[in-house]
C-alpha cells in the first residue's frame, strides 16, 4: 500500500494520502467517462445499462486503486469494464434448454470452430492477441490502441496483416 500511495503523488506518512486518492479517482472519472460509458454502450446497447455499469466500473476502480501498477489508465478501466459487463451476464443469464446440435446443422460449425482455435493457436503471439481483442473480445481499434500505445493506423495494419495470415493459414487447413 504505501508504494501505491507515493505513486499517487503524496508520501505515505502524509495524512492527505486518503485525499490524493480520491483526487487521483476523480481525475480518472473526468478524463475517462467518455470512454468507459461508450464502451459499455456499444456492448449492451442500452444507455441506463451501459451507465450503471460505467459507474460500478469506477467504484470497482476505486476500490483497486492501489493495487494499480500506474499502467495505461485506460487499458485499466476498460479491463475493469469489460469484467463488470462478463460479470453482469453472468448474474443475468437465463438459461433454456438447447435443442440438439444435429436439428441445428451445428456439427459443422463445431469443426469450424475448433479449427479456427487451432489456426490461431499457430499464429505469432502479437497477431493472436490483436485478433481476440478485436474479434472475440470486441475491442474497437481506438480502444486496442489504447490498450496498446499505438497508433490506430499502426493497429489497423496489424489487424489487417494478421487476418491475411489468420486467412492463409485457415485455408490452407481446408
Amino acid at each position: 500500500m504505501l508504494c501505491r500511495v507515493r505513486l499517487l503523488g503524496c508520501d505515505e506518512s502524509t495524512p492527505d494520502a486518503e485525499a490524493a486518492i480520491g483526487t487521483r479517482i476523480e481525475q480518472l472519472y473526468r478524463e475517462h467517462w467518455p470512454l468507459v460509458c461508450g464502451y459499455l454502450l456499444r456492448r449492451t446497447r442500452d444507455p441506463h445499462l451501459a451507465e450503471d455499469l460505467a459507474q460500478e466500473t469506477f467504484v470497482k476502480a476505486t476500490r483497486a486503486l492501489l493495487g494499480w501498477r500506474g499502467e495505461s489508465p485506460v487499458a485499466w478501466l476498460l479491463s475493469i469494464a469489460r469484467n463488470v459487463l462478463v460479470d453482469h451476464l453472468r448474474r443475468s443469464r437465463t438459461e433454456l434448454p438447447l435443442p440438439d446440435p444435429d436439428e441445428l446443422g451445428l456439427r459443422e460449425a463445431v469443426t469450424d470452430a475448433v479449427a479456427v482455435r487451432d489456426v490461431l493457436g499457430r499464429l505469432p503471439e502479437q497477431q493472436r492477441r490483436l485478433l481476440t481483442l478485436v474479434y472475440f473480445d470486441g475491442f474497437s481499434l481506438v480502444e486496442v490502441a489504447a490498450m496498446t500505445g499505438r497508433s490506430v493506423a499502426s493497429i489497423k495494419t496489424a489487424v489487417w496483416r494478421a487476418r491475411a495470415a489468420f486467412a492463409e493459414m485457415y485455408g490452407a487447413t481446408r
